[in-house]
């Protein structure tokens, strides 16, 4: 079981402690996990092959750290309370899930598919603030649907995916 404390060395430089089932304690800088990786890519110390679709998989059948969880929301700069129905999980499950330290299988490859596509609209939109605006927004090209809302199923998030493929090449949406 993991326990989670952020101490802040520095005002831009937060370090994440966590307390593993054994007693030990690993340093770490905020915004090395999966979820960071995939938003805003490579950077520092993280390498695209540390996120090879072998270790990924591996990573989401042992579930991903309930961090994980956090470092989504605020990519996406909403609340805990917004986001967790859009990933399937209900305020009891939640509370499980943080007092065990780790997401299921199921509710990490939903916080990847998140991350994923807040990674690919930051790249369209050219910035986190325009990506979530857009995000959060109904898009004419998903039929006035809200992308965040679609993207709550594989095949909705596949659609927001599209669009935003679309949209990159200047194909009109």
């Amino acid at each position: 079981m993991e326990k989670v404390r952020t101490k802040s060395i520095a005002k831009k430089s937060p370090l994440r402690v966590v307390s593993d089932s054994r007693g030990g304690v690993s340093g770490k800088k905020d915004g090395s996990g999966i979820v960071v990786f995939f938003v805003h890519g490579t950077s520092g110390k993280n390498t695209a092959w540390e996120y090879t679709p072998a270790k990924l998989i591996q990573s989401l059948k042992t579930g991903l750290p309930v961090r994980e969880l956090d470092d989504l929301r605020s990519s996406l700069d909403l609340s805990m309370e917004k986001l967790v129905p859009m990933l399937g999980i209900s305020k009891a499950t939640l509370h499980r899930r943080m007092t065990k330290g780790r997401l299921d299988p199921a509710e990490s490859d939903r916080v990847v598919r998140f991350a994923k596509l807040m990674g690919k609209a930051v790249e369209v939109m050219e910035s986190p603030e325009n990506a979530r605006k857009w995000l959060s927004a109904p898009q004419v090209g998903l039929g006035g649907a809200i992308p965040l809302e679609y993207a709550e199923t594989e095949v909705g998030a596949r659609e927001v995916e599209n669009l935003l493929g679309r949209i990159e090449y200047g194909v009109y949406s």
